[in-house]
């Protein structure tokens, strides 16, 4: 914060570090239910949509709501059209579901196109700007802490068993469908709140923003980091944000290199950077030595 404001950092690079963020929090969710729960969703994008326009609308009335609770609403609504839509579709399996969730994704996208008080395919503008770096820090760090939590715990542990063998994970007690639809429901709820602090940062919205483009550039950042693994989710959103950043003035080329590594990707390293492992703190920074023989 303290570089920020004497000049280190500029605009530019600020923006940059928003959009890592940003894209760690869209990433670390995705992975819970893609990486973690082994289902193929592809309709992230709607869930940030959802959270976005909650906040542009909330903060934008003639008595604004306070912007870190138009978070928290955002998320929620987008936790219970994840129930809503995972219900029934998180019965389907492999491209079905993909199918499933990416016209949902759609479907979101098409509602707000075509409701005139959003702002129709114009969008919204002049949203207040709510939040700054402390903010999306603490929100980022919040995410990854709480996605992690869960998946070392008993919830963790049966969304694991479902990746790795359904039937298996039925025929030992656990309720696949209810561990799945608790995945999607964390998932897009977290999806929520990052459409949420990017419609508080940015200041403008429109509908084009959430299309199915931005849903495989999330998939893309899973897929590179490795499916089942937080930290390449983590390591992959800097690395591809970068990579965007320099590239933006060649949008034609980003799209191409995207296409690119995901053709390297499956051809030499399926698993992704880290695969299923985790980069631990233990190892890196290490508490006391042994002693001198």
């Amino acid at each position: 914060m303290l570089i920020m404001k004497i000049g280190i950092i500029d605009d530019y690079i600020k923006l940059n570090l928003f959009l890592i963020m940003l894209n760690i929090i869209l990433a670390v969710s995705l992975n819970l239910i893609n990486g973690i729960t082994g289902q193929f969703s592809l309709g992230h994008a709607g869930f940030m949509a959802i959270g976005a326009y909650t906040t542009a609308v909330l903060t934008t009335l003639e008595k604004p709501v306070p912007f870190y609770l138009t978070v928290l609403i955002g998320g929620l609504f987008a936790m219970i059209c994840g129930l809503i839509i995972g219900l029934p579709v998180l019965r389907l399996r492999g491209d079905y579901l993909a199918i499933a969730t990416l016209g949902f994704g759609e479907i979101i996208r098409v509602i707000i196109q075509n409701i005139d008080y959003l702002g129709g395919a114009s969008g919204i503008s002049d949203i207040p700007q709510g939040i700054d770096w402390t903010g999306y820090f603490v929100i980022t760090v919040l995410s990854v802490v709480v996605i992690l939590n869960i998946i070392n715990s008993s919830f963790g542990r049966a969304m694991i068993a479902i990746r790795e063998d359904e039937i298996a994970a039925e025929a030992m007690g656990i309720n696949t469908t209810l561990y799945k639809v608790l995945a999607f429901m964390i998932g897009a709820f977290f999806a929520g709140v990052a459409g949420s602090i990017y419609s508080g940062s940015f200041g403008f919205i429109q509908p084009d923003m959430f299309n199915f483009f931005k849903s495989i550039d999330i998939l893309v950042i899973v897929v590179l980091g490795g499916l089942g693994s937080i930290s390449g989710s983590i390591i992959s959103a800097i690395v591809l944000t970068i990579i965007s950043a320099l590239l933006q003035d060649y949008p034609a080329v980003r799209m191409v290199l995207y296409s690119i590594i995901l053709i390297i990707i499956m051809l030499f390293r399926p698993q992704g950077l880290m695969g299923t492992k985790e980069i631990r703190l233990s190892k890196l920074i290490p508490f006391g030595g042994e002693k001198n023989a």
